[in-house]
Order: structure tokens, then C-alpha cells, then sequence
């Protein structure tokens, strides 16, 4: 499909008028008609622009780079020809450009993928990479090389993580920050410090999480993952029941904002607005704003959904079911809340360990409000069987 096809069909699913368009991009509604009709070929900033307006999550970027196959593709960049020049150590600037070329559509996969399968392609990866740092480089290829691993080792890590692999998870993000600080790359080292935060929370050390979410905003200020990192304190401090999450989710808005938008933004590694929707979502649930929670959850839902129905970020629209299902219970409607939490719990390349805690959230809200009821029980054997 034609950019110009995809655009309007964008437009057309979220309700959009080309006025509209006209006043988010500040392009012309006659320029913006040529490019739908097919008289125009869009710019790459008119698609940056089109995309983050209408939360697109990459799809209109791609189209425009006549990339949707390439993108949609698992594994378009592993080719005979990359191996053997890695193996043969052939590290010019045209080989480390395809290898960070692969290692972000990787991380692209990370919401769809069969976990096993991710983990198994990323560890292929990082072996090939230990493999050329052990032989003579230049200095720049040898951080290039650093960095890459220190991605790749992120990667895995997560998915070990999600598999419930805890050990090999800790061991892998340790790798990672090693490499991060090793490269001096900010970035990957607040990762580090990220998914440090992010296994607490999902363990119950709700105050660990806030630690390490602050140690990693001191190491990478104003970047893609200081953002993550405030929305990492501020779960784990609505969790902990402690007042200023408002100002805390602002001051991580205001850094969002001032960032470029990503040119992959289901880069699991880049923060785009729908991803702080949810974040949003989730601290708003658990400070008990449940008007709030359910509009970002409507928002998230919408935003990750494509004109024809395919869920962009099964993960994140699976978690924002359960968290209309909590706002449900809450409301007393107990049979929506279950049909929600169920539906939530089966869809989607689940984070089990984060999916798990956000069900165990709902399922206390029912044990609370609905003692003995066999809608309850019913739910809670389908929270075991995952």
C-alpha cells in the first residue's frame, strides 16, 4: 500500500479530518491531499510528523521508505554476507552500520516475537560480536562493537527476564551495564539501571525500584531512557502510596516532549507518547484515578491498534484491559471485570512476570470487593494456568 493509501486510512481510523492533519504538521491542506492522492512523494519529515500525530507507532514512517515488508519481516538483516564478513573480522563502517541496523529491528520484535526464539537470535548475535572484539580493531570499531553488545545484551536480558529466567536476566543486564560504562554510552548504562528498577517492582521491592530508578536518572539525563526511568519511580511510588506522582509524571512528560520523535518508536529501548500514555495509565490505576486510568487505557488501546484491527503492542493492549478490568471491579460491574482480566491474560507476546503483577493487583481488587464469589475463583484459575 502507497503512503498516500496508508495516510488516509490512518486518518480516516482515528477520526481525523485533513484540517485537522493540516494543524498538527502545519503543511498545507492542498499539499496534504496531493500526497494522499499519490501526486506528491512525502518528505521524511511530513512522515515523522504524520506518524507522531496520528500515533502511527512507525507504520507511516515505513511506508513512506517503502519498508513495511522489511519491517515486518523477522530477520531481514541476517544475511550469508554479514556472517562472513563478521567472521572474517571485517569490521568497516558499512558492516557495523548493518549490524545496528539488525540489532534495532531486534529490539522492533521484542512486543510480538516468540521470546525463545528472540533470545536465541540476540545470544547468536552477541557471540558473533564477542568474537570480533577479541581480535585487533580499530578504536572506534572497538566501541562500536561495545555498544552493540551492550544492546544486544539489554535485549536478552529482558527476554530472560519475561521467560522468568531471573538469574540469567541479572547476569545478562549486568553484561550490559559493564558494556555501557566500558563504551561510555549513558544510554545503555541507564538501561542497566532501568531494568535494575524494573525487576524490583515486579517483585514487590517497590522502594529498591525507586532507588535504582534514580541512580539511573543520574547517570543518563535527558535521554529516551530518563523518561522510562521517572516512570519507573513514579509506579513504584504509587505502589508505595507516596503523594507528588503528578509532578513527578511531568516532569517526564517535559522531557519527553523536548526529545525527537523516534524514527522506530516500537524500538522497545525509545519512549514515543503512546508508550507514557501507559505509563501514565498504570501510575493513575494505582493512585485510584480511575477516570484518568481509563481514558489513557482508551487512548493506549486506540493508539496501538491499526485501521485493520492488528494490535501493534499486544503487551501494552493486554495490560490496559486488565486495567479496565480493575476500574470495572472497582465500579462493581465484577462479571465485565473478570471478562476483561481474562481476555487480558490470553492475548498477546506476554511479559509474563509484569503481566502477572498486574493481574495479581486485579485479582486482589476482586477478593476485596467480591469475597466468595465463583466469578473470582474462576478468574483466579486462569491467573494460575499462565
Amino acid at each position: 500500500m502507497s503512503f498516500g493509501s496508508r495516510l488516509r486510512e490512518y486518518r480516516d481510523h482515528r477520526g481525523w479530518s485533513l484540517a485537522d492533519l493540516c494543524r498538527a504538521t502545519n503543511y498545507s491542506r492542498s499539499y496534504l491531499s496531493n500526497i494522499e492522492n499519490g501526486r506528491k512523494a512525502p518528505t521524511d519529515d511530513l512522515a515523522r510528523l504524520c506518524d507522531e500525530a496520528l500515533r502511527a507507532k512507525g507504520e507511516l514512517i515505513a511506508a513512506a521508505r517503502e519498508d513495511v515488508a522489511a519491517k515486518l519481516d523477522r530477520t531481514p538483516w541476517q544475511t550469508a554476507e554479514l556472517v562472513q564478513r563478521m567472521q572474517a573480522s571485517d569490521t568497516t563502517s558499512q558492516t557495523l552500520e548493518t549490524l545496528q541496523s539488525t540489532i534495532e529491528e531486534l529490539c522492533c520484535q521484542y512486543s510480538y516475537r516468540d521470546a525463545l526464539d528472540l533470545r536465541r537470535e540476540a545470544h547468536e548475535w552477541l557471540q558473533h560480536v564477542g568474537r570480533l572484539l577479541r581480535r585487533p580493531v580499530g578504536l572506534k570499531a572497538h566501541q562500536e562493537l561495545l555498544v552493540a553488545g551492550g544492546w544486544l545484551a539489554l535485549l536478552a536480558g529482558c527476554v530472560e527476564y519475561d521467560l522468568g529466567m531471573r538469574s540469567a536476566a541479572e547476569s545478562t543486564r549486568t553484561a550490559a551495564l559493564q558494556l555501557g560504562l566500558e563504551a561510555g554510552h549513558p544510554e545503555i548504562a541507564g538501561w542497566g539501571h532501568e531494568m535494575t528498577a524494573w525487576f524490583a517492582l515486579t517483585q514487590g521491592r517497590f522502594r529498591q525500584a525507586v532507588d535504582a530508578a534514580q541512580r539511573g536518572q543520574a547517570v543518563a539525563q535527558s535521554s529516551s531512557v530518563h523518561v522510562q526511568l521517572i516512570a519507573q519511580e513514579a509506579k513504584a511510588k504509587a505502589r508505595l502510596g507516596e503523594a507528588g506522582l503528578s509532578t513527578l509524571l511531568a516532569s517526564g512528560k517535559e522531557i519527553l516532549d523536548r526529545l525527537p520523535y523516534p524514527d522506530r518508536p516500537e524500538n522497545h529501548f525509545k519512549v514515543d507518547p503512546a508508550k507514557w500514555d501507559y505509563y501514565a495509565m498504570d501510575v493513575h490505576r494505582m493512585a485510584g484515578d480511575d477516570d484518568l486510568a481509563t481514558q489513557y487505557a482508551t487512548t493506549v488501546i486506540s493508539d496501538n491498534t491499526s485501521p485493520d484491527g492488528t494490535e501493534l503492542s499486544p503487551m501494552r493492549v493486554s495490560e490496559c484491559r486488565i486495567t479496565l478490568g480493575i476500574v470495572a471491579g472497582r465500579e462493581g460491574d465484577l462479571e465485565q471485570a473478570v471478562e476483561l482480566g481474562k481476555t487480558g491474560l490470553k492475548h498477546g507476546r506476554q511479559s509474563k512476570i509484569h503481566l502477572l503483577m498486574i493481574a495479581g493487583e486485579l485479582d486482589h481488587e476482586l477478593r476485596d470487593r467480591f469475597p466468595g464469589e465463583g466469578l473470582v475463583t474462576e478468574f483466579e484459575e486462569t491467573l494460575h494456568a499462565v
